[in-house]
């Protein structure tokens, strides 16, 4: 039934899955190349973006060292080309050696020190714009441009100020440390990275082109945003040529990365290739998850089926057991009202035995011996009609604190004298500090004997019998139990009647040794109790009966 119903299922799923798939394999067919594409130029913005910002961190950078270290000291400080030469070192030290020289510039204009490769010691920048704009704005980074050096370069300067002293410290950064930054952004054979100012003239070379430096872009500035900006070349060979713009610098300079979106384009058997292996893996996986899906919900089906089946058993049984508890009520009452009167006139026989009409009866002997027969089976019946009302009534318990390992000792001192007679020996191993807990003492007792009996009934002789009691700590309810262990080394409960055993009337003893309710009220009993009972057992390798007793019984356990 369950094989049955597992094949309609993976049937159905799969079914039911390969309609989408196919669909989504058609959809993914004709949007992959679209969404490759936009995958690229999110790649392409992101090493723009990133690129953007370790350029103006690497500005920002340099511009803050030079304004720190130029309002340290005075410019005569400053002026001492020993001084200037240290601090020269000192700048490159924290910066990586970008810096190509270092100059110290007074307010007229006049370069009074300089560090560096080139004759500029002496030459006056008063005439130069970014001199004027060093002065006004007190900081300045410059385009690239030519000047005295005749070679494309771009300065860093900064305005300081010392007891009424204007002067400018100045720094030629290294361009090549600038155009390895940007080429960070290149990607493939066909990209490209540099910067150009407003005005569309390149700021840093090409990387397929090494002069374009300070010529003409023949990029219009003015088509890109304050945000990444994406332009077209949209004619001629280069149609596909797509450029990503983002302006550094408070809009100084325009950061463009290019790329041909030809390099990406993949042939359509290659994408077909692609989307069929992605589909067919697609097709394998679902069929596994399926087959693994359904499995798993068929098995955990069959158990549930399996839990529902042993609860309808357990609630038949208990109906069973509450139909057979009120039959034992009734049979028990309606015997021992005979039973009282046989024992009453067995009694009355016996007294007229001992008048002396009777004394001298030839067959007294044999009358007083049917008198004792009858007085043991009135004894013994009433000993299972006792048994089966004790069985049927439902007591409730008189609680109060009890010491358990107390009532244990207590309880073997009634079976010591019949133990000893046939070499079985009790053992006691109990916990320390047991705390004491809240039960019934009489019926607790009750359980106990039976166990006990049993556990003696089954060594017959020479055994042992070990007692043990321990505190557990229950963490799912966050309570303490106390748990008893009655360990016999007997001939044990075979596995095909171990379930049985607290069945009522179920024994294992010879007839007329055992009315089978021992068991069957201690369960009840613990089971009242708010305790439980289970037993753990081989055949000729003896039992184990586990009690499990709440330390204070709660209104869930009544």
């Amino acid at each position: 039934m369950y094989r049955e119903f597992a094949r309609k299922m993976i049937i159905t799923t799969l079914l039911i899955s390969f309609v989408p798939l196919s669909l989504l394999g058609y959809a993914l067919y004709y949007n992959f190349a679209k969404a490759y594409h936009e995958r690229i130029e999110q790649q392409i913005n992101s090493r723009l973006r990133d690129c953007a910002q370790t350029l103006d961190i690497f500005l920002e950078e340099r511009l803050v060292i030079l304004s720190a270290i130029a309002n340290m000291s005075t410019l005569e400080y400053y002026k001492n080309i020993s001084h200037l030469q240290s601090l020269f070192q000192s700048i490159n030290q924290k910066t990586g050696g970008d810096l190509i020289d270092l100059g110290v510039i007074n307010s007229s204009g006049d370069h009074l020190a300089y560090i560096g490769p080139y004759n500029l010691k002496g030459l006056n920048y008063s005439q130069e714009a970014w001199f004027d704009q060093v002065m006004v704005k007190g900081v300045y980074i410059s385009d690239v441009y030519m000047g005295y050096r005749k070679i494309p370069h771009f300065i860093i300067a900064v305005r300081a100020s010392k007891n009424g002293t204007d002067w400018i410290l100045r720094a030629t950064i290294d361009l090549d440390i600038l155009t390895r930054i940007i080429s960070t952004a290149q990607m493939g054979k066909t990209g490209d990275a540099f910067i150009i100012n407003s005005a569309g003239v390149y700021q840093s070379p090409s990387r397929f082109d090494k002069n374009k430096i300070l010529t003409d872009s023949e990029i219009d500035s003015s088509m890109f945003g304050a945000n990444i900006t994406v332009v077209k070349r949209g004619d001629g060979p280069d149609k596909n040529l797509v450029y990503n713009g983002l302006w550094i610098r408070n809009g100084q300079w325009l950061l463009i990365v290019s790329q041909n979106t030809d390099e990406y384009l993949l042939s359509f058997s290659d994408m077909a290739n692609e989307q069929l292996t992605l589909f067919f893996l697609a097709v394998l996986g679902i069929v596994i998850t399926t087959v693994i899906a359904t499995s798993i919900s068929v098995n955990t089906l069959q158990s549930r089926d399996k839990e529902v089946a042993e609860l309808n058993a357990h609630l038949i049984q208990t109906d069973k057991l509450a139909a057979l508890g009120k039959m034992a009520a009734g049979v028990a009452h309606e015997i021992n009202n005979p039973l009282g009167i046989i024992s009453t006139k067995a009694g009355w026989m016996r007294d007229l035995l001992e008048e002396e009409e009777f004394k001298d009866s030839p067959n007294l002997e044999e009358l007083i011996s049917c008198i004792d027969k009858i007085e043991e089976h009135v004894q013994r019946a009433g000993k299972i009609t006792h048994n089966m009302l004790g069985f049927a009534r439902s007591m409730e318990p008189v609680m109060e604190r009890i010491d358990i390992n107390a009532l244990l000792t207590k309880t073997t001192e009634f079976l010591n004298h019949h133990a000893q007679i046939n070499n079985i020996n009790i053992r006691l191993d109990y916990a320390q500090s047991l705390p004491e807990i809240t039960s019934d003492r009489s019926q607790l007792q009750q359980v106990f004997l039976n166990i006990l009996n049993n556990a003696i009934d089954a060594i017959e002789k020479e055994g042992d019998v070990i007692i043990t009691t321990k505190l557990e700590h229950d963490t799912r309810k966050a309570k303490d139990k106390v748990v008893v262990e009655i360990k016999d080394t007997g001939i044990g409960i075979p596995d095909h009647i171990k379930k049985r055993i607290f069945d009522p009337f179920f024994t294992t003893k010879e007839k007329g040794k055992g009315t089978g309710l021992g068991l069957s009220i201690s369960y009840r009993i613990i089971e009242k109790l708010g305790g439980t009972i289970s037993v753990k057992s081989e055949k000729n390798r003896g039992s184990l009966f586990s009690i499990i007793l709440p330390v204070t019984l709660s209104e869930n356990d009544n």
